[in-house]
């Protein structure tokens, strides 16, 4: 059974970086898999923040293009979500998902606050 952990989520003032890792274990076909990261701030729902699809073409939510970005190191079964110039609506759980699939991580927290 694939597992997924998040982590790097924490703290940041408005306008700083994060770089979240999401690393996965249980499988040996991490690199088929199409990887999604999303996120969920209180009383909203979740939402698709980023995927990178197993030959590596990436798609972003309209809100994040240019400031994030998504990658993926097949031989470490490890997913990335690069976050720069955050902003405090960003605040939010940050979840990867094995895109199409009921398999998730538990979550990182990123607050971003002054």
């Amino acid at each position: 059974q694939v597992q997924l952990v998040e982590s790097g989520g924490g703290l940041v003032q408005p306008g700083g970086s994060l770089r979240l890792s999401c690393a996965a274990s249980g499988s040996r076909f991490f690199s088929i898999y199409d990887m999604d990261w999303y996120r969920q701030a209180p009383g909203m729902q979740r939402e698709l923040v980023a995927g990178i699809s197993s030959d590596g073409s990436t798609n972003y939510a309209e809100s994040v293009k240019g400031r994030f970005t998504i990658s993926r190191d097949n031989a470490k079964r490890t997913v990335y979500l690069q976050m720069n110039s955050l902003k405090p609506d960003e605040t939010a759980v940050y979840y990867c998902n094995i895109a199409r699939t009921s398999t998730w991580g538990q979550g990182t927290q990123v607050t971003v606050s002054s």
